[in-house]
């Protein structure tokens, strides 16, 4: 069985309804999975999991949050070469080019999206929710 963690920083709490709503998603397709945020998550977990999808808004000249979640990702990028991972986040300003940097990143890393990122300007609508759903059972699959 799939095993897969979400983690995620959210500020406002629109990355955090959408982080619930992937693992929802990869429930719901079968997989076992667990929600952290960025604060409890470390490099030495992420072989622990089969599967990871991380999620955080856009901040500031649209970047990943600089003082918890980016300094967690950057740890986790040695060793997401070859794992399945997904990315999703709000915005409030821009037009994405955080999500666009932080996916060539993970290219570059050797990391395998398993999908389309998702991104939604403020809070989540039902439309994100089914896309997070099905972010989360792309990352089960």
């Amino acid at each position: 069985m799939t095993n897969i963690a979400v983690v995620y920083w959210s500020g406002t709490g629109n990355t955090q309804l959408m982080a619930e709503a992937v693992l929802e998603g990869a429930l719901q397709a079968g997989a076992q999975g667990k929600l952290f945020t960025s604060a409890e998550f470390s490099p030495a977990a992420v072989e622990e999991y089969s599967a990871i999808a991380f999620g955080c808004p856009s901040m500031g000249a649209e970047q990943l949050e600089e003082t918890e979640f980016e300094p967690m990702f950057m740890d986790c990028e040695p060793a997401l070469r070859g794992k399945k991972i997904a990315l999703f986040g709000s915005y409030g300003w821009g037009d994405g080019e955080w999500m666009r940097n932080w996916e060539n990143t993970c290219a570059e890393d050797g990391a395998v999206l398993v999908g389309e990122s998702v991104i939604c300007n403020g809070a989540p609508d039902e439309n994100t929710r089914e896309e997070c759903l099905a972010l989360g059972a792309a990352l089960a699959g």
